[in-house]
């Protein structure tokens, strides 16, 4: 860090920095009436994308056309339906098909819940969505952390296997309650609350979970009949351990080879992107493999737990199922809302990158009322919590569909397994369905992500790593906890401390930049150049007045120590300051006091018009004066070097004055 020392080496943005007319002054905005602010601010804040304008200028039938196909897209895409676009999503469904079946009934045994739910999850909620929904890639379906949450947080109250039919209602009531919080936030266009879970949280999260789900499946892998319902590490080692007596090798034995013949299709379709049709049908084949192995061994009479029979029929209705009276109420609830949230965000977050990969926009909050419906009517038809998983809707992306009616040709699919087909699902092993889902778990395992956020962001490492240590060690709702309050501690640490540098001018131009990014960039004589990397509010406000004291202190004290010229100016750069409120101006006030009474002089430059029409308001520009305020850091720091050389030759010719007169 240098010191720009020659008055020449600056390019002063104007020629007359004493004349008036020749320089810019910082507008105050002209004011509005307080209802016209409010609208603007509440139209920012829930409507950026501005839904509303395409029903400008329109006749009353065609705004009528329009909301219908707000609200339901299908009425909009169609219209243009084309025959090859049929071929590519009856592909894409069937493909989607044959990995949703067995998902589904693998992650209904995940979740506690009769394996035919896993069906019944996999017709209704598609056709909702394909109404509803804005992806043309999302293939909706159950999903395997959601399905963990939902078995793991009412177990807690209800024991599955001694009272199945209320632990079934209470997940139908979860359901119900997930559904009308993901459509409430959906139409209240409170979609940016999901993004408090930032990807750093979810990396985590969903490792832990992935890991805590594959731990559970070692009660199938083993064969063992009883399981602690807990979900954390000891208790499931200790679980699997003191049943040491009662593994069976042969369930051991076949799911460690169904999993080991999962993941090497998998490898090998990852490393052949064409042929990734093999992992997708390679579940299909291992049920399918799994019942004709067991049929013809008979292996279910040594041990080797299959699923039984399976109710043949679509859907029953759940209306009157709903548990509203009991003291098992507010379980449902906390259930509905967390489960939502994951179940939501998972999502929204899939079909945004779907989208970003296919150059479409989807609208967030319509695709939350979608969710929302889906699992609202799914409730209600013996459905229980359904999103978008990744790992079906990225075989539905890569096997080309081109609209939402895959998720039709997936229903009809699974439509004609619940009418015709269940009796074959008889002698399906239940290890199989572990295989199942432990192959899906493995790759939710992101250590790369984590390896990457290390070398990028220690603070967001310590939230992966807390996320997932939280959920291995704790449970699934103490780490999500976990990871939620240390992504808002960090917010409110960006807020509560913002970052305040110190400006250089950087050689051979007119930009002045953080010293500390700029080593090379020179410092101004008698002037200290400040920028506030932050809005100011109550939150932070505080911190700034003795920071920028701090700074001013430490300037003196370099000056004083290295023999350079005093400090004459403090000139705050606020181009990152979007807005702030009355502490802020307080701030303000209080460090424009603690400066004059230094005998230096407060400076502002580049502030923006929310800014100055507050400073205006409280009448802090009249106490500042006009003439200290500026459009950029240039224009401020050629003013105060114009006012020091006019102070310097007038100090030296009044004493030259006083030499003569003595």
């Amino acid at each position: 860090m240098g010191t720009l020392n020659d008055h020449h080496q600056y390019m002063y943005p104007s020629n007359n920095m004493n004349n008036e007319k020749c320089k810019s002054r910082v507008a105050v905005p002209p004011p509005q009436p307080f209802f016209k602010s409010l609208q603007t601010s509440f139209k920012e804040t829930f409507f950026p994308d501005d839904p509303l304008r395409q029903f400008k200028n329109q006749p009353r039938s065609r705004k009528f056309v329009l909301g219908l196909q707000y609200f339901f897209p299908i009425l909009e895409w169609a219209p243009k339906y084309t025959l090859d676009f049929f071929k590519s999503d009856l592909i894409a469904g069937i493909t989607i098909a044959s990995l949703a079946i067995p998902q589904g009934i693998s992650y209904a045994k995940l979740a506690n819940l009769p394996p035919i739910l896993g069906l019944y999850s996999s017709f209704v909620p598609p056709l909702v969505y394909a109404m509803m929904g804005t992806s043309k890639d999302v293939a909706v379906g159950t999903v395997a952390v959601a399905s963990l949450l939902t078995g793991s947080m009412l177990s807690t109250v209800v024991d599955p296997n001694e009272n199945p039919k209320l632990f079934l209602h209470l997940a139908f009531t979860a359901t119900l309650i997930a559904g009308i919080f993901e459509a409430t936030l959906g139409l209240l266009r409170l979609g940016f609350i999901v993004d408090f879970l930032s990807h750093a949280t979810i990396v985590g999260f969903m490792g832990g979970a992935a890991t805590v789900v594959c731990l559970q499946q070692l009660k199938g892998i083993l064969g063992l009949t009883h399981f602690t319902q807990s979900t954390d590490l000891i208790d499931v080692m200790h679980s699997v351990f003191s049943q040491e007596h009662q593994w069976r090798w042969e369930s051991a034995v076949l799911g460690c080879g169904f999993l080991f013949f999962l993941l090497l299709t998998k490898y090998f379709s990852k490393r052949k992107p064409m042929f990734f049709w093999i992992s997708v049908m390679s579940p299909l084949i291992s049920i399918t493999l799994g019942s004709v192995l067991v049929y013809l061994t008979h292996a279910e009479k040594h041990g080797v737990q299959v699923i039984g029979s399976l109710k043949k029929g679509i859907n029953p209705p759940s209306f009157g199922d709903f548990v509203f009276n009991s003291p098992y109420f507010p379980v449902a609830l906390k259930t509905g809302l967390v489960t939502g949230v994951i179940a939501m965000a998972e999502g929204i977050a899939v079909a945004r990158s779907f989208a970003m990969f296919k150059n479409y926009n989807i609208d967030g909050n319509k695709e939350m009322v979608a969710f929302g419906v889906m699992n609202i009517i799914g409730s209600c038809t013996s459905c229980y919590l359904t999103s978008g998983p990744f790992s079906r809707s990225a075989v539905n992306y890569n096997a080309g569909c081109k609209t939402a009616f895959s998720n039709i040709v997936m229903s009809i699919a699974v439509m004609i397994t619940l009418l015709f087909l269940t009796p074959l699902f008889f002698y399906t092993p239940l290890v199989v369905l572990s295989s199942i889902i432990m192959s899906a778990m493995l790759g939710l395992i992101d250590y790369e992500a984590a390896i990457h956020l290390w070398k990028t962001d220690k603070f967001d490492f310590v939230v992966c790593i807390s996320a997932y240590i939280g959920v291995v060690f704790g449970s699934v709702e103490v780490g999500l906890m976990i990871a939620v309050t240390l992504s808002v501690l960090r917010v409110l640490l960006y807020v509560a401390r913002p970052k305040t540098v110190v400006l250089g001018n950087v050689p051979n131009s007119i930009c002045f930049r953080s010293v500390e990014q700029y080593p090379e960039a020179q410092t101004v004589p008698g002037i200290l150049i400040l920028e506030i990397g932050a809005p100011i509010y109550f939150a932070n406000a505080t911190y700034l007045r003795e920071r920028i004291v701090r700074w001013v202190d430490e300037e003196e004290e370099r000056l004083k120590s290295s023999g350079e010229n005093s400090l004459h100016y403090v000139i705050l750069d606020m181009r990152a300051v979007t807005c702030i409120d009355t502490s802020g101006i307080s701030m303000f006030e209080e460090v424009h006091k603690v400066i004059d009474r230094r005998k230096l002089q407060l400076v502002l430059a580049s502030p923006g018009g929310e800014v100055m029409k507050k400073l205006d308001r409280a009448n802090f520009i009249e106490k500042l004066g006009q003439e200290w305020i500026h459009l950029t850091v240039g224009e401020a720091v050629g003013a105060c070097r114009y006012m020091l050389h006019t102070y310097k030759s007038k100090s030296t010719a009044e004493s030259e004055t006083w030499s003569n007169n003595v």
